[in-house]
């Protein structure tokens, strides 16, 4: 009985890389042609420059991780840095690499956080605002890289972001300060559930009322708020330097910062409404037309985007599963899963 036991967890790992060896080895096949054709293209990049774009894109990882720990801590939550910056690697790679991915990945960052320590309310209030904090950096990215690239911001649409986030920002603060208010909100949706599902009216209502009540932890305090927002702006920009060391790194090192983080704002843009695991063929269109738009020859984008690409969904997602691999087994949650 013990020998079974013991054994189940090891299938369901050999299981795990199993689908993940699958995963990978479709997408492969799927884009193996466009792939060979790009990196055909490829010149061979200046070393130094190379390893000064897989540095920084290292760093862009460690500054979301960051970003989280600071959330997390102002709920009094505190965990070494290190566990963080394995959940951001395991988190993104799941994200952009398997189809569906954003579900898995707030799934297993939810599961990761409660071994942290965190209850289900602040746990939720994290990844929430991680998602607001890094679109609200990535917005203000764009609108910088428009000012500068010389080009014409729709100043409407960025002022209704920034009121967006003030009035989020307002509102998660008062809702961790006083999360009763919300029951005049959960009751009656609470009822109506309830009563599809044929229970009392009440059903249910004290453990709502006690995932409200976690929330008081979830106080975003002045100096993590502002240490958040910092490597927020850094995860996108370092992200933007791994690109523009690729650029240097083939010769391709004559775009302005402003037309690059413009290319490079329209690429992550771009992929947000992709479906295709890693935004394959739609982010790598967007940032090869930014580049040329930005004065690149075509040859020396389409190298660029592979290098940048083979650093990215190669170097960085390689790590991120070998972290993800190495997490699940200690995961309790993520063998009943």
């Amino acid at each position: 009985m013990t020998t079974v036991a013991a054994e189940s967890p090891r299938r369901m790992r050999w299981a795990v890389t199993a689908i993940v060896a699958g995963v990978l080895a479709a997408e492969l096949v799927l884009g193996w042609e466009p792939l060979a054709d790009a990196v055909a293209k490829l010149r061979t990049p200046h070393l130094g420059w190379l390893a000064a774009a897989l540095l920084v894109e290292t760093a862009a990882m460690q500054a979301y991780a960051r970003m989280q720990l600071h959330l997390l801590r102002s709920a009094g939550v505190r965990v070494p840095l290190r566990r963080h910056v394995a959940l951001a690697y395991a988190a993104h790679s799941l994200s952009v690499t398997l189809p569906g991915g954003p579900a898995f990945s707030t799934a297993f960052n939810y599961r990761q956080m409660r071994r942290f320590g965190a209850s289900p309310a602040v746990a939720s209030w994290c990844i929430a605002l991680s998602g607001i904090l890094s679109a609200a950096a990535l917005a203000a990215i764009t609108a910088f890289s428009a000012v500068t690239a010389n080009g014409a911001p729709d100043w409407h649409t960025f002022a209704g972001l920034a009121v967006a986030t003030l009035l989020a920002t307002i509102g998660v603060r008062r809702l961790t300060r006083r999360p009763s208010s919300l029951t005049a909100v959960t009751r009656p949706v609470l009822v109506l559930v309830n009563r599809l599902r044929r229970r009392p009216a009440d059903h249910g209502q004290d453990r709502v009322q006690g995932f409200l009540e976690q929330l008081r932890a979830a106080r975003l305090t002045p100096g993590h708020g502002a240490a958040a927002v910092v490597f927020a702006l850094l995860n996108w920009l370092l992200d933007a330097a791994c690109l523009w060391f690729c650029c240097i790194a083939v010769g391709g090192g004559t775009i302005s910062a402003g037309q690059l983080l413009l290319a490079f704002c329209a690429g992550m843009a771009a992929g947000t409404i992709t479906i295709v695991p890693g935004g394959l063929g739609i982010i790598d269109g967007a940032l090869i037309l930014g580049l040329i738009a930005g004065g690149i020859g075509t040859e020396i984008a389409i190298a660029v985007v592979v290098l940048y690409r083979l650093i990215t969904l190669g170097f960085i997602i390689g790590v991120g599963w070998l972290s993800y691999l190495a997490i699940r087994p200690s995961d309790p949650a993520g063998r009943r899963s």
